[in-house]
């Protein structure tokens, strides 16, 4: 059996893994864009150069040949025939039994800035980005971030460890909008300015001015302030790359549709990781390759962690987790605890806990991720919510076995 993986990520990379780990002989091939290994989540860390590319990477450096896998690096898939199971290259070709689609997602580009193909304007998805950034940024005076999201603060942190003083354009009225309230987001926000960061918060880009190379010199904002700039990230979101599958025959909607099992409609194959649309964490794309793996090896396996809601963060030393719903309807109970070094909100929902913030020290979120994927009612409970506990929901039997009682 012949097993190719499209994508040199976090899933395509536990995709092979598994499938080695289940079958010696099967063979197993990996085709990607990158000539390197590395983990997303620490790009910021290479543009400041904390971390070099050996640094950033997530497996051995003999891992391909300690499983006997072999690696097509720098190929860029550019068709799939799905009637005669073969991957298309702009100068080659390779055929499959069974294949994993794990390319990941790109940046979403601002059209307004795509007009002339501008050379100092960059997303912040792949390491070729991290280091085109890294060399412009050497240089760079005025660099600004459209975006204020992770990705946004992930190139900004990059930057300050660089001695820089980055720019920060974003729609939203805080940062971090879509992971933290507006507290929590706000200590955040006061660390950044702290290190020389300057926030435009509500407003759009409204121009561009471009020189004679074609390169961004200014933008407008909606209020009319005009911001020079020599770099800029754009850090407003990403799109699965499904760019290749035109005509394939291959289902996409917001990203390749799987089924439980993480099939698409052709038979023989999957996809995994950012690419389906799914959760985009680390953790749930290690455990959709490792699903899909499964599946291709012929054990059937259902992926069951739908649960796309969780963000960790940890900027300046002050880590942050914040699970489901980040503010209450107007129908939802907010419990808030607070201290110097520590705070907490739960939101409750008809009884049952749908959204959780902990800023400080961010033990216990297991358990709190169990009760919003659960939708545990823990109002019968007679303690406050911040001290509940797996022991609250079970009793003994008088066989001594432990059995769920709520």
């Amino acid at each position: 059996m012949k097993h190719v993986i499209i994508g040199a990520g976090a899933a395509g990379i536990s995709a092979a893994k598994t499938i080695r780990e289940l079958n010696n002989t099967d063979e197993i091939i990996i085709i990607s864009t990158d000539d390197s290994v590395y983990s997303r989540c620490m790009l910021h860390n290479y543009i400041s150069g904390e971390r070099d590319k050996k640094k950033i990477s997530f497996i051995s450096d003999d891992f391909f040949t300690k499983n006997n896998i072999r690696w097509l690096s720098g190929k860029t898939v550019t068709g799939l025939d799905t009637d005669k199971r073969l991957i298309h290259f702009s100068d080659d070709y390779e055929s499959f039994d069974q294949l994993l689609i794990a390319t990941g997602a790109d940046s979403t580009p601002l059209p307004l800035l795509q007009s002339q193909s501008p050379k100092n304007i960059f997303g912040l998805r792949h390491l070729s980005d991290a280091q085109a950034i890294r060399e412009q940024a050497k240089h760079a005076q005025n660099i600004v971030i459209i975006g204020a999201g992770l990705a946004g603060l992930d190139a900004a942190y990059g930057f300050i460890e660089m001695g820089k003083k980055p720019i920060i354009v974003d729609m939203a009225n805080s940062i971090l909008a879509l992971n933290l309230d507006a507290y929590t987001s706000d200590i955040y926000k006061k660390k950044f300015e702290q290190a020389g960061c300057v926030f435009h918060l509500g407003q759009k880009i409204e121009a561009a001015e471009t020189g004679v190379s074609g390169d961004i010199l200014s933008l407008t904002l909606s209020s009319g302030e005009k911001l020079p700039c020599d770099l800029v990230v754009v850090a407003i979101g990403s799109r699965p790359a499904i760019s290749f599958l035109t005509d394939s025959g291959i289902a996409c909607n917001n990203g390749i549709t799987v089924n439980k099992y993480l099939a698409t409609n052709i038979e023989g194959i999957y996809a995994a990781g950012d690419v389906t649309g799914l959760s985009g964490i680390w953790p749930n794309a290690v455990n959709q390759g490792e699903v899909a793996a499964k599946n291709m090896c012929g054990i059937p396996t259902v992926y069951k962690d739908i649960f796309a809601i969780k963000n960790t963060i940890n900027y300046f030393g002050i880590p942050s987790l914040s699970l489901g719903k980040v503010e209450p309807d107007e129908t939802d109970i907010s419990v808030v605890r607070k201290d110097r070094n520590k705070f907490e909100k739960i939101i409750l929902q008809d009884g049952a806990v749908v959204g959780v913030i902990i800023q400080g020290c961010i033990a216990h979120s297991g358990f709190w991720q169990f009760m919003i994927k659960n939708r545990v009612d823990v109002s019968k409970i007679k303690k406050p919510v911040f001290n509940l506990s797996f022991a609250d929901f079970y009793g003994v039997q008088e066989n001594g076995e432990y059995r769920w009682v709520v």
